[in-house]
């Protein structure tokens, strides 16, 4: 796992052999980081091979590598602005009858605003009213009057669409939509006008650290192969087979602190008792406060009816799967179901549109209704020390793409990822994934103890835009 793999020690991506057999952090290759995958393939295939296809590639940090979803920032808190919805509805807690709304009579039908919300509509408006219970009783009105927190309908129908009489009493709590709007002629412009309305989001980067050590007398174990660098510079490099393990843990920790992270909470144990530990908001978290969470996803009734609550959501196209191998086996199920109109047609758009790529990546791909799915088995949900051992979430759907949001620090509406991490860096230094050698060897920052260590450390946060399009799958 991980979502960075290493650019190897003190972050550079490339490497500097040494003219002589000196241990240095310029001089170091990690057969486990991409940017080094190079030299290990044609140095090391043995090893390489050995460590890298142990952690493979069914990660979600893995794919928003592939994709680029990884950004840097400067302080210590990214902040964006979501755009909320563009068209005006209340619902359920949010409206209630305050006096009856009858048809026949068409009775003042004044309704109030819950929770002290701000009335957007205005005198002109048109809007449908439904009962939050079950929806049957449905009127179509005209606004006739507006407050702050209050509007008056008036009914356009004595009939409700199914036939009867309706009235919405006080402990119906209704729900409205605005259609449009209508004037008579020669009538003067409509009054107000909305503006755009944003929710601001912010997230902070937490700080990720391990280290590898070993005593001075057991760095025998240092390898040494003869590399050439870009420039054509012939000498020597060094790797250690232990500290890879440590490395390989470090970048599992990276993609599961993005994923499981949590913000403290005032007067929490964190709070009340560790000093400057702020949490951060992961992916989990997230969906659970601001997505959609759905239990015992079994049948394809059940995800029909997870779609009708993507179309009232963004309704975007493309989705990931990243699932654990009970829910993987039931959608394949699901899917062998279904005849080849449903099962093909998929745009893999994601994997640059090529079926073949994605299928190297572990994904497998089917499209329902309007949407294309990419399915992959998630490790971390199957592996018995991690959450496969808890066995409470079975997986999660992440909206491909990017959404437009505010970004508080460039001033100005961008582009990114709905699914992206941040980083910290500056001129001087880059804290995406630093590492560094400390102790008695070689040249290494010396110390007064007779060891060599090895220290890993990132600081990043997880932006999970568009939250209300993700989907936290849970067992019951």
């Amino acid at each position: 796992m991980g979502f960075n793999t290493s650019l190897g020690l003190a972050g550079s991506y490339s490497l500097n052999p040494m003219p002589s057999l000196t241990v240095s952090d310029q001089n170091y290759i990690d057969f486990t980081a991409s940017a080094t995958a190079g030299w290990a393939q044609q140095y090391l295939p043995e090893l390489y091979e050995e460590e890298v296809e142990r952690y493979g590639n069914r990660t979600i940090g893995g794919f928003l590598k592939m994709v680029g979803a990884e950004m840097p920032m400067e302080s210590d808190q990214v902040i964006w602005s979501e755009q909320n919805r563009l068209h005006i509805a209340y619902k359920n807690d949010d409206v209630t009858a305050n006096s009856t709304v009858v048809v026949t009579t068409a009775a003042s039908g004044l309704c109030t605003l819950g929770t002290a919300l701000n009335n957007s509509l205005r005198v002109g408006n048109t809007v449908i009213v439904t009962d939050n219970a079950t929806g049957l009783k449905t009127l179509k009105c005209y606004v006739s009057a507006v407050s702050s927190q209050t509007f008056t309908l008036k009914p356009y129908t004595q009939d409700e669409l199914n036939s009867g009489e309706v009235t919405f009493a006080d402990a119906d709590k209704i729900n409205v939509f605005v259609y449009g709007s209508e004037f008579a002629k020669g009538s003067a412009s409509m009054v107000g006008e909305l503006k755009p309305s944003f929710t601001q989001f912010s997230n902070r980067p937490l700080i990720i650290k391990d280290h590898f050590k070993i005593d001075g007398s057991d760095t025998a174990q240092i390898g040494w192969v003869e590399t050439t660098d870009e420039s054509g510079q012939v000498g020597f490099s060094w790797y250690m087979k232990a500290a890879s393990e440590t490395k390989l843990r470090f970048d599992d920790y990276l993609e599961t602190m993005m994923i499981e992270a949590e913000l403290t909470e005032a007067s929490s144990g964190v709070a009340d008792h560790v000093s400057d530990v702020n949490g951060s908001e992961g992916l989990f978290a997230a969906v659970t406060s601001r997505g959609n969470i759905y239990e015992d996803l079994a049948s394809l009734g059940d995800f029909d009816a997870l779609l009708k609550n993507l179309d009232k959501q963004g309704a975007i196209e493309e989705n990931m799967l990243y699932v654990n191998r009970e829910l993987a086996l039931t959608m394949d199920d699901m899917v062998a179901g279904l005849n080849s109109n449903y099962q093909g047609g998929a745009s893999f758009g994601v994997f640059q549109n090529d079926a073949d790529m994605a299928l190297n990546l572990g994904f497998s791909a089917f499209r329902r209704g309007s949407y294309d799915f990419y399915k992959s088995d998630w490790k971390y949900l199957n592996d018995a020390a991690a959450r496969g051992g808890f066995g409470d979430i079975s997986g999660i759907l992440i909206p491909a793409g990017t959404s437009t949001v505010y970004d508080q620090s460039m001033g100005k509406n961008i582009k990114r990822p709905f699914l992206h991490v941040r980083y910290r860096a500056s001129q001087t230094d880059d804290r995406r994934l630093k590492s560094w050698v400390t102790g008695s060897v070689g040249s290494a920052s010396y110390t007064g103890d007779d060891v060599m260590e090895v220290h890993y450390l990132s600081e990043r946060c997880l932006v999970t835009q568009g939250a209300n399009n993700f989907v936290l799958l849970k067992e019951s």
